[in-house]
């Protein structure tokens, strides 16, 4: 059985059918929120972006976008050594234990926050500022500044924002904005598209504010607390990129040029973290015609322990030592996934092998 699924928009299957696929043509690599699920892209990750991606010609630029894991995900991409840092990556995240207060069934947010932080500043701050520096790769780090009372919020009117975001998502995805501004942090360069999809804040990554902005795209609700007042932003309290825009379904058709390769950890690309439960906004759109996808077969991930990636409701739903012998054993099998992908890649990229989204 493969555990890789190739899936392509029509304007990407063309190119695929008449140029194959080289790194010179991808401008975009975008990567999802969804927390452990990320864990299972590692060795696909160490492929990419420490074999293949350096491949390009030398003046060849590429996107990196991502929101919560896939803000870390992207900026580990840009570490010294890539495929060092994507194993650390895997293995720091496995290893993640807090403690817990006494009657509680739940680490504290702040608990979770400070070891966050610290696990952040271990992690990226001995390669700052170079890091934000690479040549040929622009960071892009997503976060959701909060409006009314997710702006300066207390646990109270945390949980009446987010009811008021829920209600007004499942209204229409246009009313997110009264409750979370999506905000853009970037270095070297801009995006290569326009966002006008809703209401979208731009502004500089630095090595001031990027640990924060990192933190910040990671903060889920309730299991961390909000970044406060990032450098370079407005006033404010920062929650998780991936509320807004859980899989990143963005206007790359209206790129001039070049492809969006899209290593993910599921067909659907779905827009808000809200969606989830909202099949009828998981389908594709033109907006994703230059995109191919790089996705576990789900008949494949179901081979894996426990019959699914790795998630965050195994924080819980399993003994500590046996979640972290589970992911570990989920990661080493999801090698299959980059072994696959170098394959197709020497059989010359056949179509047939090629998926609609």
């Amino acid at each position: 059985m493969r555990a890789l699924s190739i899936h392509a928009g029509p304007r990407a299957f063309a190119h695929l059918l008449a140029q194959g696929l080289s790194p010179d043509h991808v401008r975009v690599i975008p990567a999802a929120a969804g927390g452990p699920k990320g864990l299972a892209l590692s060795h696909l990750d160490i492929d990419l972006f420490g074999r293949w991606l350096p491949q390009a010609s030398p003046s060849h630029a590429v996107h990196l976008v991502g929101a919560s894991i896939g803000a870390w995900r992207m900026a580990t991409a840009l570490m010294p050594d890539p495929a060092q840092s994507f194993q650390r990556l895997s293995a720091d995240y496995i290893a993640q234990d807090y403690p817990l207060e006494p009657g509680q069934k739940m680490p504290s947010a702040q608990v979770v926050s400070d070891g966050f932080a610290q696990s952040l500043q271990s992690f990226f701050g001995s390669v700052l500022p170079e890091l934000l520096q690479h040549p040929n790769w622009h960071l892009h780090v997503l976060t959701s500044r909060g409006q009314r009372w997710l702006n300066r919020p207390s646990r109270r009117s945390t949980m009446a924002g987010f009811a008021g975001l829920a209600i007004s998502n499942l209204i229409s995805r246009r009313l997110v904005p009264q409750w979370l501004e999506r905000n853009v942090l970037s270095a070297q360069a801009a995006l290569p598209f326009d966002l006008k999809d809703l209401p979208t804040r731009h502004g500089q990554l630095t090595p001031e504010n990027f640990l924060q902005a990192v933190q910040a795209s990671c903060t889920i609700p309730f299991w961390l607390e909000p970044v406060l007042d990032i450098p370079g932003t407005l006033p404010g309290a920062h929650w998780d990129g991936g509320l807004i825009d859980y899989h990143l379904h963005w206007p790359y058709a209206g790129m001039s040029e070049g492809l969006v390769l899209y290593p993910h950890f599921q067909r659907q690309v779905v827009p808000g973290w809200l969606d989830k439960s909202l099949p009828w906004r998981h389908r594709p759109t033109a907006a994703l015609d230059n995109v191919i996808l790089l996705a576990p077969n789900p008949d494949w991930v179901k081979t894996l322990p426990n019959g699914h990636l790795p998630c965050r409701d195994d924080f819980q739903a399993l003994p500590v030592d046996q979640r972290k012998r589970d992911w570990t054993r989920a990661v080493a099998e999801s090698e299959q996934l980059a072994d696959d992908w170098r394959q197709w890649l020497g059989q010359g990229c056949p179509v047939s092998d090629v998926q609609p989204l």
